[in-house]
């Protein structure tokens, strides 16, 4: 009872969500265990593309360090933040949810070419914060009982907080800035005067991700539809169909 209430929970994900926290779990738990090093992971330009390492583009965005207070903090918020944003702004745009993630993940690697970034994991997390504390505007937030405010300041006190443990802020700067740029892009520049959307998700990522709406003029066959049907709608979908030439 207890494995199929957790397999339908997690089968009650969102698809994205479920795949990256996934993905980022498995990753950690991998490198715990020591069938990988986090030097095959980490981003590196010149074996990116001297090496044709090309995995590194993506796993440098899925290990978030060792098992420990820092790794379950970044879990519970990406998993967190990401899930509302795909039940939320993103409901039935699955598309346009995949197409925020390589459009982050894009910007972040440009930067990571000029700047010494080997893990762009928390700043992705920030990333998907931002943009739901932007479409989030009036919801009043608690951290740890200490701090009320309102959701818009939420990766800023995350970058406090990051500060405060000693760690560097360029990682939090860098994902507030590339959420900062889809929000702007998304959000606010298509509905200034002679704005535009720019953002524009690909066909194909809408012919894999979202599944095609059904037709409301479509009439199946007699012989297609269910043999439960009632009589009377048999007779009614027959008497919709055109006589014959």
């Amino acid at each position: 009872m207890a494995y199929q209430g957790f397999t339908q929970e997690y089968l009650g994900i969102p698809a994205v969500t479920r795949a990256y926290t996934t993905a980022c779990v498995l990753t950690t738990a991998a490198v715990q265990l020591e069938f990988i090093t986090p030097f095959q992971l980490y981003f590196n330009p010149d074996l990116i593309f001297r090496k044709f390492q090309i995995w590194r583009l993506i796993t440098n965005f899925l290990f978030f360090g060792p098992l420990g207070f820092s790794f379950f903090f970044n879990m519970i918020f990406l998993y967190r933040y990401c899930r509302m944003l795909e039940e939320g702004s993103f409901r039935g745009r699955t598309a346009d949810f995949v197409f925020m993630f390589l459009f982050g993940g894009f910007l972040m690697t440009l930067f990571g070419l000029f700047a010494s970034l080997f893990f762009l994991g928390q700043a992705f997390t920030i990333m998907l914060v931002y943009v739901w504390s932007r479409r989030n505007p009036y919801i009043r937030m608690n951290f740890f009982g200490l701090l009320n405010f309102q959701a818009p300041f939420l990766p800023w006190v995350l970058m406090g907080f990051s500060l405060l443990l000693g760690n560097s802020i360029i990682i939090d700067l860098l994902g507030i800035a590339v959420g900062h740029i889809y929000y702007f892009l998304e959000d606010v520049f298509p509905n200034q005067p002679g704005g535009k959307k720019l953002l524009l998700t690909p066909g194909f990522l809408k012919l894999v991700f979202d599944t095609p709406e059904e037709d409301p003029n479509y009439n199946p066959l007699p012989e297609d539809q269910p043999a439960n049907q009632p009589a009377a709608d048999q007779d009614q979908n027959q008497q919709q169909q055109p006589p014959p030439q």
